[in-house]
């Protein structure tokens, strides 16, 4: 399936019915008149669908769009969830973080992939409940038990949340020594550079990454240790997102997106949303508080890249200052 991608509008065949059977199974089902074909109702569908994941709502199926229609496919119990690489990735894995998190063990950040950290809370909870082994395999035993103990879960912010809140709250307050990654993702480069000199001026060490893929990014920012990441990119008309699904969010993304929105906000030459948590692969697979600023056409940022530099600057200062809000802790 993959090797048809990306799927759009006037398309049709065995890739479309295959796409449409998906969006009927995650409950975004198009009109029977469209079997087969790429119509004006699946295109809806497949926005509709977009805007629920957290996914720019182009109507169009691509990659990303089509590995989270099979992430949706999964509920939890439908497979045996164990550490292995490449990880596994689903809403089986999503559910099973945010149980684990509402019980007190920490899996990390809520984002569907099977990493060391979900497995080792898992492995915790296990040895809680006296499940032998306590190997951080989740089996038909394991699910059992979780449901058996939903009702003990902790109302308000998962533990995860509640962590970040604390790391943050009570860590350096200046740009002095911070690993930051400026990911350039296309048609900044200029502005990547202009701002990574203003940050390595401030004492941060800044590492800018070259590369249009939003995964590798995030990989090379892991791999780097960072405190922060800031993607850059043009594509999209003035938008600030930050990591967040139905029921979490990244406390420091979320507030360091406020921040660059107010200090972007009299700068930029086109006119800036209201910071938006999605789920973008870059801002999902980041370890660490990560924005990913889209700035809108090349040419009037380029232009404007020494203003922008020092606005982007700027609020990271202040974010570093105050970075998770009280209101969300």
């Amino acid at each position: 399936m993959t090797t048809s991608l990306p799927l759009e509008r006037g398309q049709q065949g065995e890739a479309v019915r295959d796409l449409q059977r998906r969006l009927i199974a995650a409950g975004f089902a198009p009109a029977p008149t469209d079997w087969g074909h790429y119509g004006q109702e699946t295109q809806a569908s497949v926005s509709a669908f977009q805007k629920a994941r957290g996914l720019p709502a182009d109507g169009v199926c691509d990659r990303v769009t089509w590995m989270a229609l099979v992430e949706a496919s999964w509920e939890l119990g439908d497979r045996t969830l164990y550490l292995r690489v490449p990880n596994l990735r689903g809403d089986d894995v999503a559910d099973l973080q945010r149980q684990l998190g509402r019980l007190g063990f920490d899996p990390g950040r809520v984002d569907g992939i099977f990493g060391p950290n979900t497995a080792a809370a898992l492995a915790e909870f296990q040895g809680n409940v006296e499940l032998t082994p306590a190997d951080g395999i989740c089996g038909a035993d394991t699910v059992q038990a979780l449901r058996r103990l939903s009702g003990r879960a902790v109302p308000g912010p998962a533990v995860h949340m509640v962590r970040e809140y604390e790391r943050l709250s009570h860590g350096e307050r200046t740009l002095l020594g911070r690993r930051v990654v400026v990911g350039q993702l296309g048609g900044l480069s200029a502005l990547a550079r202009t701002l990574a000199r203003a940050l390595r001026v401030a004492g941060s060490s800044v590492l800018v990454l070259e590369e249009p893929d939003g995964a590798r990014q995030a990989a090379a920012a892991n791999r780097f240790r960072a405190d922060v990441y800031l993607g850059l990119t043009t594509a999209g008309a003035g938008r600030i997102a930050f990591y967040a699904t139905a029921d979490f969010e990244s406390l420091g993304g979320h507030q360091l997106a406020e921040q660059l929105h107010a200090e972007l906000t009299p700068v930029l030459p086109v006119p800036v949303a209201a910071p938006l948590g999605m789920r973008l692969p870059v801002l999902r697979e980041t370890k660490m508080p990560a924005v990913l600023l889209e700035l809108g056409p090349t040419r009037p940022v380029v232009d404007e890249s020494p203003a922008v530099a020092a606005a982007v600057a700027r609020a990271l200062a202040r974010w570093v200052a105050a970075p998770v809000s009280l209101d969300r802790g």
